[in-house]
């Protein structure tokens, strides 16, 4: 019965798992952050206590106003993406887990491995686009695309916690509308890798002529 239990309330929360998972993906600190205030307050009781911790809302909202910065500006932000290759997969496995509870179980385990899976692939959406975007001279794409990518998870993990399976699906249509669009952005993602390795090369040659002058 207890086994009965388990399933029936690790498929409850499944949406929600999903859906942490897309958001951590593009800004894992917003959903740890977010979630923690929802069980803090009361609007939310399947945020696990560990998330709302005071402690781990202080980190979390520092990290978080560093990211807000660092994710609006130009080649900062692909660094910055660089650094939370692994950040942002594990952090969608832990908050998934810790929504599906039972530590140690069968419902957990596949819970972590549905949300790192689904932050990992969002975070290559959001990685990849961002690096076509940083083909454009101008700083506002970058901003605004930010501000967008802020928004739209604030108001899809919000929006979870009340209606999950609608947020889920939400967050499935815009994971695969990232996709299609990653594929199409291919072509400047491959330009800006070449400007990028361009500019290395350029450095390391002027490093060396610089040590070993012309005679």
């Amino acid at each position: 019965m207890s086994d009965l239990l388990a399933t029936i309330a690790s498929v409850s929360v499944l949406p929600l798992v999903f859906t942490s998972g897309w958001a951590s993906g593009i800004n894992a600190y917003a959903v740890v952050l977010l979630l923690g205030v929802f069980g803090a307050t009361g609007v939310s009781d399947e945020v696990p206590a560990s998330l709302q911790r005071t402690d781990v809302l202080v980190v979390v909202a520092v990290l978080f106003l560093f990211e807000v910065v660092a994710d609006k500006i130009p080649y900062v932000d692909t660094v910055w993406d660089s650094v939370h290759t692994v950040v942002r997969p594990v952090a969608g496995a832990v908050v998934a887990a810790l929504l599906a509870g039972e530590s140690g179980s069968l419902p957990q385990i596949a819970a972590g491995a549905i949300g790192g899976s689904t932050a990992l692939v969002s975070h290559l959406v959001k990685a990849g686009t961002r690096m076509a975007v940083n083909t454009s001279p101008e700083p506002f794409s970058n901003i605004a695309l930010s501000a967008a990518e802020d928004l739209g998870v604030a108001g899809v993990v919000t929006f979870a916690i009340f209606h999950p399976w609608i947020a889920a699906a939400i967050a499935g249509t815009l994971l695969l509308l990232g996709v299609v669009i990653l594929v199409f952005l291919a072509s400047r993602i491959r330009r800006f890798l070449r400007r990028r390795a361009q500019r290395r090369e350029e450095k390391r040659q002027a490093r060396a002529a610089a040590f070993w002058p012309p005679t």
